[in-house]
């Protein structure tokens, strides 16, 4: 008797997971299509005000880039001279 109700129980939590992995599975579905609604209404956008003012449109470049803290010495000129 009590394999039975143990069968039933696990039988029972696989319905629920199963239940619960289709409902997340829709909803993420639905998160996903928002998503690309949103990024498609966002690069329309973006298009209609570069046409209207293009100035304002462009993207400033980085400061990072223009002023770099560091620079790129390749080992090979730093390499010790044979007498």
């Amino acid at each position: 008797m009590v394999l039975w109700a143990l069968i039933v129980l696990a039988l029972l939590a696989a319905l629920a997971s199963l239940l619960l992995v289709r409902r997340q599975a829709r909803r993420l579905d639905s998160l996903n299509q928002s998503y690309w609604e949103l990024r498609y209404d966002y690069t329309r956008l973006r298009s209609q005000v570069a046409r209207l003012d293009p100035a304002e449109a462009q993207e400033p470049e980085p400061a990072a880039e223009s002023s770099p803290s560091m620079t790129f010495v390749p080992l090979s000129s730093i390499r010790r001279k044979d007498p």
